[in-house]
């Protein structure tokens, strides 16, 4: 967003809580891809975050409460990932989210990543509330109000190359302070 007062309404609405965040960097070509359009549609964006997936925190469930240590949570989530084989998945086409003018790259909700994402959810680890129900995606936009003319060329970008979920990152969120890795685990199933 141009105007700083609308920046901190959106910044506002969209602070996460305090918490633990599990990602999925969008790394290789598909990462490439997409900070390249981040950084021609959203330079504030792809200069803040690298290109990832949340899979846990925003959406299905909330971010794993701040004070669950490391132990706890490799414990609880390294069978997890030691169960599961990377999985590649395919973007479908960027879509307005949540009527405002955030565009994203959306996964396929439904299959492998569910399962994985159902899996933690189940693990026993202490939840915060989720804001959304699970709509997994990665930003392409999400600080500007585009034009017309540049969202619906956001819009018909595409990225064709796909996500490979091969890694758990854990990061710690307390906005606003900056965010800070604690851990990642590998997904080595067969």
């Amino acid at each position: 967003m141009e105007d700083e007062d609308d920046y901190k309404a959106l910044a506002e609405t969209w602070r996460r809580p305090a918490g633990i965040f599990v990602l999925v960097d969008a790394r290789g070509a598909a990462g490439s891809r997409i900070h390249e359009i981040q950084s021609r549609f959203d330079p504030k964006l792809a200069a803040t975050n690298a290109p990832h997936l949340t899979l846990v925190g925003s959406s299905g469930v909330g971010p794993i409460s701040a004070g669950t240590t490391v132990e706890e949570m490799r414990a609880r989530v390294e069978p997890i990932a030691k169960a599961f084989a990377p999985i590649s998945l395919p973007f479908g086409s960027p879509v307005k989210f949540m009527q405002r003018e955030i565009v994203v790259l959306p996964l396929a909700p439904n299959g492998p990543l569910r399962d994985l994402h159902e899996r933690i959810a189940r693990s026993g680890l202490p939840f915060e509330r989720a804001k959304f129900t699970f709509t997994p995606h990665v930003t392409l936009n999400f600080f500007r109000t585009l034009p017309r003319d540049e969202l619906k060329a956001l819009l018909a970008e595409r990225v064709e190359e796909p996500l490979v979920v091969d890694h758990l990152r854990f990061s710690l969120t307390d906005d606003p302070m900056p965010t800070r890795d604690l851990f990642e685990l590998r997904l080595t199933g067969t």
